[in-house]
């Protein structure tokens, strides 16, 4: 999309430049011209660029608006992990009491 708004503005530059210079007008006429078409080409960088700050912006907003739900879909799988993990060790933790208890009534 880019590219094909700056080559096309080049284009219009050159068929400007070349179409002003080879016309046989007066030299205020010529600059007028010239005036004119420095502005228009202006005012279209100047739209494409606000075209093209308005997709990059929609395109940050979806991404943070993605990343805010991958991230609320990673904490939920991380805290079913870890709630796994630590029934796992409480597991393991009783087990060792159990032991120990067994060690100190032998003792």
């Amino acid at each position: 999309m880019i590219i094909n708004k700056g080559t096309l503005i080049v284009g219009a530059l050159i068929g400007a430049g070349i179409g002003i210079l080879l016309a046989p007008e007066k030299g205020k006429i010529t600059r007028d011209k010239l005036t004119k078409e420095g502005k228009d080409v202006k005012d279209q960088i100047t739209k494409d660029f606000n075209e093209v700050k308005d997709d990059i912006s929609k395109a940050a907003q979806s991404g943070k608006t993605k990343l805010k739900e991958d991230l609320k879909d990673f904490t939920s799988k991380a805290s079913y992990k870890t709630e796994k993990a630590i029934t796992f060790l409480e597991k393991q933790l009783a087990i060792l009491k159990a032991k120990n208890k067994n060690l100190q009534q032998t003792s």
